[in-house]
């Protein structure tokens, strides 16, 4: 992180098929990194299978599943919200939080 210059002004931690729970925590511990000062940049989150797994396992193409699929949402939300401050505890569980994401050979 010292090779970074000032003038940045945010950073996006990508999930890399990392667990919904994985990538939350890692969140977390980056933005927790105290090097003797505030970051001069923001470090936020862009994921896509970490922020969507639960939801989409507990919506499973259903209507009378859509408030399950959005209280998933709202869980992993809050969950990353709070890694970007760095201040997730880690007891937020959903339903695919501590499943592999990985796709060997993934193309984007």
């Amino acid at each position: 992180m010292r090779k970074l210059p000032p003038a940045v002004v945010g950073i996006t931690f990508l999930s890399g098929g990392q667990s919904e729970e994985h990538a939350s925590r890692n969140l977390n511990a980056i933005n927790k990194f105290d090097n003797g000062g505030r970051k001069p940049w923001a470090l936020s989150f862009s994921y896509g299978r970490a922020l969507q797994a639960s939801v989409l396992k507990a919506w499973q193409g259903k209507q009378e599943n859509v408030k399950a699929a959005q209280n998933e949402l709202q869980k992993r939300a809050y969950a990353n919200h709070m890694a970007c401050l760095g201040q997730y505890d880690g007891k937020i569980e959903g339903a695919s939080a501590g499943d592999s994401l990985f796709v060997a050979n993934h193309q984007y």
